[in-house]
């Protein structure tokens, strides 16, 4: 080192620790000569780095641009800088610090890399077929850590004592293993058993090689994954996935894959580049492609185009698809219908067995219960790049946080009822929890519990405020009320679906917002689903909605979609003989029946109002014979849109009224309804009804915010609501919106159902919070 040297005190903030980023910095330091030190603490990486001005800033440059695969540098700048007479000789790791409290990123779980996974099938080496092999580079994360800073002792790996050789990597800043916490080998780390009903029957990899067996003749195993239990079975074989159907209870809701590889994908799917990108990702999620037909048994997803595919994101997933002849499994939640995915041994091992005929499991612990997440990928032409939709987001994903535009007051969300998730704000980052599910038990509810106190502890972070649904009755409401914060804030369902759009994508100002979902507790006590609101986190007007139409059996409408279909045929014919006349699909039902449900939307009797577009969809997936009682959510509308076989062309829609009022304007469907009915009785095909459908829905949406456009003086369009899962509806909702020359934002980094809810709720408290803060300031000047 020539010349009089620097000091440079670097702070990095972002996923940076358990991700190979200090021997990252090590070996950079050793690269451009540069001496000092750098060390983990509760606030991301600091650096020591002594040398000239010039070769600084070039290792400044390359902290941020070349950090490491599981890396995700947020910020990294100089806190100090100074010149010094000598530096140091060398440059070191430092062993992690404790500061004030943590300000640092969880790593979400990741797969195997491909240099671990060349040793699990290298009959040379000391790993050669050990299902635990990990190093900086991959492995689990999120799922094992029970504190920062991520160190092994905060982990489940505590309780296993690394052996000389595994030292020897942890503490060699040249091994890609250095500080990998959950470092181990066949000697001294976890160990995999293979259990029946009545007790283990095989360790290590005997126990595999017994689980391959047993599946390649038609068996149901549980397998103990990443952040929780799968069943599995031979994908291939049509008898195995029909007995997991009977077992599980499952008739028609769509059972998610694992394949070997890329290759074995593409003997039962298509996979566009996009695809592939998310399918090999370190996430490893499931991704929902188009499947060739015929490729694998119709009963894995009954009438429905698309497959769920991933690929093994471990070590034991590949040895399970080690065999010629069993390169796809079924791998769906390992849990009872209804209930959340067993994560514990205590609890699988008697509960499992109603269900698989073996359970392959380990004595690693699981500290966090992480689902599988599901994203679709949509490509329209005219978009720019592929859509990003995250049905669920989870495992790989979670707890990454959000970043949104402004400071987020101290809060905690709690999230909806159904597909539910936590987040907790701090700054300008949002961290959302893994997918929870939904609220009808007492399991999940204490999951949601537990994983809300998780992440507070895990980010020391104590929320003062807490906001939750509007709804009365959901359980989300009454936990919030029973907490000791200073505030509890009621959020409205679809300001906070629209909210989570605006701050994912960073907006300011005032916005239209387009909420399409299933139901919602209104402002005025009503059920909401159909909404056009204008606004922003602080405030909406509900300027446009979907007119209201009889839920006929309330909620049991949901389950039993023929309701929706005869109450929407009722609206529009004025009359059940006309209904039933119309609609072919109707005549299942018997006079009684008939009559009784006359009679409830005649005189609202157990028929509440609902300006529902997901019940909209349900009707007409119902009257068209498609789906009349659903097994699982949205099960009509997701056939009917799969049969526009993911072409996402328009058709000559229908059109929807328009009725205005004082208080705002609503969307009339009965015109469409009724032109179902002439295209139905002119025998035109199905699947072009649905097409005209969907295309009429886009057409509405694309008229009603240009008129809002144009009365309210704003360009900005955010679209939200589990109905926006629908492909062919966001798609060409934001390439025709466009065309209309408005901005149209979707959502692409949480779920636009109700997964994304909790972000909504955190930033329509905050702005409330920072109002009243505001209106105080003002008013004691005033005083």
């Amino acid at each position: 080192m020539t010349g009089q040297p620097e000091l440079w005190l670097i702070r990095v903030r972002g996923l940076v620790q358990g991700v190979g980023y200090r021997p990252f910095v090590h070996q950079l330091a050793t690269a451009h000569g540069i001496t000092g030190w750098v060390l983990n603490d509760t606030l991301g990486v600091q650096t020591a780095a002594y040398g000239p001005l010039a070769t600084l800033d070039t290792f400044l440059a390359a902290l941020r641009e070349q950090a490491p695969p599981l890396a995700r540098v947020d910020e990294a700048w100089v806190e100090h800088r100074e010149t010094v007479e000598k530096a140091p000789e060398r440059f070191e790791i430092r062993q992690s610090e404790r500061t004030e409290r943590t300000d640092t990123v969880v790593a979400p779980d990741a797969h195997i890399c491909d240099a671990c996974l060349r040793e699990v099938f290298d009959p040379a080496d000391r790993r050669f077929r050990y299902p635990f092999t990990n190093c900086t580079h991959c492995g689990p994360r999120y799922s094992i850590v029970r504190g920062l800073p991520y160190d092994r002792a905060k982990t489940s790996m505590a309780s296993f004592a690394m052996c000389e050789l595994c030292a020897a990597e942890y503490h060699d800043p040249l091994d890609r293993r250095y500080h990998a916490q959950p470092n181990a080998c066949p000697v001294c780390g976890p160990r995999v058993t293979l259990s029946g009903p009545k007790g283990p029957q095989a360790d290590g990899n005997e126990a595999v090689l017994a689980a391959l067996d047993a599946l390649a003749s038609g068996q149901v195993v549980a397998v103990k994954s990443i952040g929780g239990y799968h069943l599995a079975v031979d994908a291939r074989a049509e008898a195995s996935v029909a007995l997991l159907r009977r077992r599980k209870k499952r008739d028609s809701k769509p059972f998610a894959v694992m394949a070997a590889g890329l290759t074995a994908v593409d003997t039962f799917a298509d996979r566009t580049r996009a695809e592939s990108t998310l399918l090999v990702s370190p996430a490893r999620p499931i991704v929902l492609l188009s499947k060739k037909l015929g490729a694998l048994p119709e009963v894995i997803a009954p009438r429905n185009p698309k497959i769920g595919v991933m690929l093994p994101c471990s070590p034991l997933h590949h040895m399970l698809l080690d065999r010629p002849g069993l390169d796809v499994l079924v791998m769906t939640s390992g849990n009872v219908s209804g209930q959340p995915i067993v994560y514990r041994n205590t609890d699988a091992l008697p509960a499992l067995f109603e269900v698989a005929d073996l359970v392959l499991h380990h004595d690693r612990n699981i500290e966090v219960r992480v689902d599988d997440s599901v994203v679709l990928c949509a490509e329209h032409p005219e978009l720019r790049k592929p859509l990003t939709i995250f049905l669920r987001r989870s495992r790989g994903y979670a707890p990454y946080p959000v970043h949104v535009a402004r400071e987020q007051e101290p809060v905690i969300a709690f999230g909806a009822e159904l597909k539910t998730t936590v987040a907790v704000a701090d700054g300008q980052a949002v961290y959302l929890s893994q997918h929870i599910g939904d609220l009808k038990n007492n399991e999940t509810s204490d999951s949601h519990q537990q994983t809300a106190a998780h992440l507070s502890e895990l980010y020391e972070l104590r929320p003062r405020y807490v906001a939750h649904d509007l709804h009365p009755d959901f359980r989300t409401t009454r936990f919030a009320i029973a907490t000791s914060a200073e505030r509890v804030y009621s959020v409205q369902h679809h300001h906070a679906h629209m909210a989570s759009c605006i701050a994912e994508n960073r907006l300011s100002g005032s916005a239209i917002g387009v909420v399409f979902d299933g139901a919602g507790y209104g402002l005025d006590g009503t059920i909401w689903g159909g909404e056009f609101l204008l606004g922003d986190t602080a405030a909406v007007d509900r300027v446009a909605w979907l007119r209201p139409t009889p839920l006929l059996g309330g909620d049991r409408a949901v389950r039993e979609p023929f309701r929706s279909g005869l109450a929407f045929a009722l609206d529009a014919w004025g009359g059940v003989d006309s209904a039933i006349e119309s609609f072919p699909a109707l005549r299942r039902l018997t006079k009684q029946e008939l009559h009784v449900f006359e009679i409830m939307f005649r005189r609202r009797v157990n028929a509440p109002l609902a300006s529902s577009m997901g019940r909209l969809f349900d009707a007409v997936a119902a009257l068209l014979g498609i789906c009349q009682v659903a097994e699982y959510e949205a099960q009509g509308p997701i056939e009917m849109e799969g049969l526009l076989e993911r072409d996402f062309t328009l058709s000559e829609g229908y059109a929807f009224g328009v009725l205005d009022g004082a208080d705002g304007t609503q969307m009339d469907p009965r015109p469409v309804i009724r032109r179902i009915a002439v295209d139905l009785s002119d025998g035109v095909d199905v699947a072009e009804i649905s097409r005209r459908f969907h295309t009429a829905v886009v057409d509405m949406v694309v008229r009603r915010c240009t008129a809002l456009s144009q009365r309210h003086h704003t360009d900005q369009v955010v679209l939200s609501g589990g109905v926006f899962l629908n492909e062919f509806l966001v798609a060409n909702c934001l390439v025709e919106l466009g065309r209309a020359g408005l901005t149209a934002h979707s959502h692409q980094l949480v779920p636009c159902n109700d997964g994304g809810i909790s972000l909504g709720q955190i930033t329509v408290a905050s702005s409330w919070i920072q109002t009243e803060r505001s209106d105080d300031v003002t008013e004691l000047r005033r005083s």
